[in-house]
């Protein structure tokens, strides 16, 4: 069934670069990974489109579909059920399955922001400062009748326009080669996202060290363009 057009504009609104939640300022890892003396200035690794988009799609599959997007999945129908208890440890475990200190405060400012722009755009929306970004994703999501699996859907478009914008800056990748990027990941979407919906609920994942390590890298990194 379509969604209807006011949920439809919502989740294109909640996905859009413009969205004032500092997407823009981070690469996940992905800086580091491009530039450490171990990845790109030695041996030359993902400094081609080919490679740049193998990084992200195992990104999507192996770390995004398990994390992000199952919790986004759950939280949606806790807050439409106002469930505190589970959003509450929701919440917890995207904090304690942060592996350094920059993807913590990424998703910390994030959730932040997002909640200021929704109880500036939506009347009677109070802010929750504590909220990391895919439970404020989600409780700004759940207020639409779009269903879980289009949110999910538009929260992972997002997240890929945003890794691909980095590319294109980091590499860098002309306007054209980030296209093709974002047309492989959006492709790779829809599976992703099938895989968050089935994960049960108790066994939520975050285990990708080559991510954890690239992030590490980074923290130290003396010439970069992202927070992260």
């Amino acid at each position: 069934m379509a969604e209807p057009d006011d949920a439809l504009l919502q989740l294109i609104w909640l996905a859009s670069p413009a969205l004032p939640v500092g997407g823009f300022s981070y690469s996940e890892g992905l800086e580091a990974h491009i530039y450490c003396a171990q990845a790109a200035i030695e041996s030359g690794a993902s400094q081609t489109p080919l490679d740049v988009s193998g990084w992200l799609i195992d990104q999507l599959h192996l770390a995004l579909a398990r994390s992000d997007l199952a919790v986004l999945a759950q939280a949606v129908p806790a807050f439409r059920a106002s469930d505190t208890q589970r959003i509450d440890a929701l919440n917890q475990w995207v904090l304690t399955s942060r592996e350094t200190s920059e993807l913590r405060a990424q998703t910390v400012q994030m959730g932040y922001s997002m909640g200021q722009w929704q109880a500036t755009v939506q009347a009677g929306v109070a802010q929750e400062p504590a909220l990391t970004y895919p439970l404020a994703f989600a409780r700004a999501a759940s207020t639409s009748q779009a269903s879980v699996r289009s949110i999910c859907l538009a929260f992972a478009f997002g997240w890929a326009e945003n890794m691909v914008a980095a590319a294109v800056k980091a590499v860098p990748l002309g306007q054209s080669a980030g296209q093709r990027i974002l047309a492989r990941l959006a492709a790779e979407i829809p599976q992703a996202v099938d895989h968050a919906l089935q994960q049960p609920a108790d066994d939520l994942q975050a285990f990708t060290p080559m991510l954890a390590i690239a992030s590490a890298q980074h923290e130290t990194q003396y010439s970069r363009l992202f927070r992260s």
